[in-house]
Order: C-alpha cells, then sequence, then structure tokens
C-alpha cells in the first residue's frame, strides 16, 4: 500500500490506493517544484547540485539556470515572473523577462537573511517567505555565521521595499501556504514538527497564531513544502511521505514516499497530478481533487 487512510474522507480526496511513478531520480537533494500551466512543464531546484531543472513530458529533465544560487522554493508573481528562494546568497530574487536577476529581500536591519526558503504570494502581489537557517549549512547551502539570532516569516509589500518582519517565534520556519480566502496563512515549523495557522489582517500581517495540527506517523521526514487544494484541504511533507489534512486540522491520511519527500507540486492540466521531489527522484502521483496553481489567471 503506497497510502495509509485516516480518515475515510482521504479515498475522495487522494483515493484508497496510489500509483507511484518515478519521473526522473539522479539528483542530489530535490525541492522547489513549481508548474507551469502555459509551457506544461515543472521548474524544480536541486539545491546541492546548484541547479534548476525544468522537466516536460515530451523532453525528459534538462538544465533552467545554473548556477541557481543554490535556490530552494520558487513561485510565480503576479505578472507570471519566476521568484527564487536562493540558498547561497540569503535573498529572494525575481527573473525579468530578459533574464535578468532582481533582488527582493537581501536583509533585515541591516543584517543578512538567513536563508529564505519557501515563498507564496498573495492576490495583491505581497511576496510572504519563510527564513529559516538551513542555506547556512553544509550540502543544502553554504556554511557560514548566522547574522539575525531568530527564524522568521517576512512580508514584501507589492510596492516593493524593505522584508517586514511579521513573526520570529519559530524553530525553523518553512512551508507556507493561504487558505483559500486569503484569511489565513499557515506555516510549517521543520523543528517542531507542527502546522501553525496565523489570520492575516487587513495590512497583511499576521496574528492569532494557533496549532492547528501535528504531523505525526512513523518513517522519515518532517514538515517541509505545503499547498492547499481546490476543496480547502492542506497538503504537507512530514514522516512517511505527504501528509493531507483536513482544513478543521483533522489528518485524513498519507501518502508515502519511497524517499524522503521535501515538497510538491500540484500540475498536469486537470492539476489533479502531484510531483512531489523527494531526495534524490522526483515522483508523480495521481489524486481525486484537483489542487491549485500559483501561476496568474
Amino acid at each position: 500500500m503506497n497510502v495509509s487512510v485516516r480518515h475515510p474522507a482521504f479515498g475522495n480526496v487522494v483515493g484508497t490506493s496510489v500509483e507511484l511513478e518515478r519521473v526522473a531520480t539522479g539528483f542530489l537533494f530535490t525541492e522547489g517544484p513549481l508548474w507551469h500551466p502555459g509551457e506544461r512543464s515543472l521548474l524544480f531546484s536541486d539545491m546541492p547540485g546548484d541547479i534548476i531543472r525544468r522537466w516536460t513530458a515530451a523532453g525528459g529533465v534538462e538544465t533552467f539556470r545554473s548556477p541557481s544560487g543554490k535556490s530552494n522554493g520558487l513561485t510565480w508573481d503576479r505578472q507570471g515572473r519566476l521568484l527564487a528562494c536562493q540558498h547561497a546568497t540569503s535573498t529572494v530574487t525575481r527573473t525579468e523577462a530578459d533574464g535578468a536577476l532582481t533582488t527582493l529581500a537581501s536583509h533585515h536591519e541591516g543584517k543578512e537573511l538567513n536563508s529564505p526558503n519557501d515563498i507564496v504570494v498573495k492576490s495583491d502581489g505581497a511576496i510572504y517567505f519563510s527564513d529559516p537557517v538551513y542555506g547556512r549549512m553544509d550540502f543544502y547551502g553554504i556554511e557560514r555565521p548566522v547574522q539575525l539570532g531568530f527564524q522568521g516569516v517576512y512580508r514584501l509589500a507589492p510596492e516593493g521595499g524593505a522584508p517586514l518582519l511579521l513573526a520570529k517565534d519559530f524553530g525553523q520556519p518553512n512551508g507556507l501556504c493561504f487558505s483559500a480566502d486569503e484569511r489565513s496563512l499557515y506555516v510549517n515549523d521543520t523543528e517542531r514538527m507542527h502546522i501553525r495557522r496565523f489570520d492575516v489582517g487587513p495590512d497583511g500581517t499576521l496574528g492569532n497564531g494557533h496549532v492547528f495540527a501535528e504531523t505525526t506517523g512513523e518513517g522519515d521526514g518532517a514538515p517541509d513544502g505545503m499547498k492547499i487544494d481546490s476543496e480547502g484541504n492542506l497538503y504537507c511533507c512530514g514522516p512517511g511521505g505527504v501528509h493531507v489534512f483536513h482544513e478543521s486540522g483533522e489528518c485524513l491520511g498519507v501518502i508515502h514516499t519511497p524517499e524522503v519527500a521535501a515538497n510538491f507540486a500540484f500540475g498536469d492540466d486537470d492539476l489533479r497530478s502531484l510531483f512531489i521531489t523527494a531526495s534524490t527522484s522526483l515522483y508523480r502521483v495521481r489524486i481525486k481533487v484537483p489542487g491549485t496553481s500559483p501561476f496568474p489567471t
């Protein structure tokens, strides 16, 4: 069995069993998958390899960008431009139409960010990103001293400017995503093995942070990549694979992966394919409820 069912509703969301297809392998550590609906392609990071790769069904895997600043999380802004969290440079960058990179965030109060990790964009164009210290460790980034004394979550206003610190009471903040109505922001904490839910204020700030759910079970893995599907179910990496939660916080079940899952993205034309970046490989699983896409429509 490639799944563990914890609630009968899991069958309607994912299925009572799934077929795990290994799409590609041979990488060092895969992360940051991002689907482009128009090009029918998937970008993903190979952090230790310092490469962003691109996969298509017709052409397989090719190099999209090398070096990549040991990029991790990737997403699209409201104009369809690529945003990347770069571990090696501790920056958030945007790729312009001509291919040039613009640095959007690099410091907080005169000190270098730890290493931006995951990133999402609100419908108003505001950018939110997590900033743990993993990119200052060997293999996942470049080993070097930390300048900040905390690990936070930040917001970049649509008009630009310095990143605004929203919350800093984390062990290691990692994956993040908005609820469907954008009134809540979910942020998981890899070190503490749980997911927190924050209220999003009219000005974009966060409040009322509380534990939404914990990732429990057998197998290696911890909270990392996180996304929401079209019915409000929350997917989050955790022990043994990808955990699926109802919007109430109850875990419906787990999609098991043969390697530690770090992240995933909904893709293919119907958004019913879950592309999972799991250590040295890229996998695909077909699910029942369509996901959501960060690409602007």
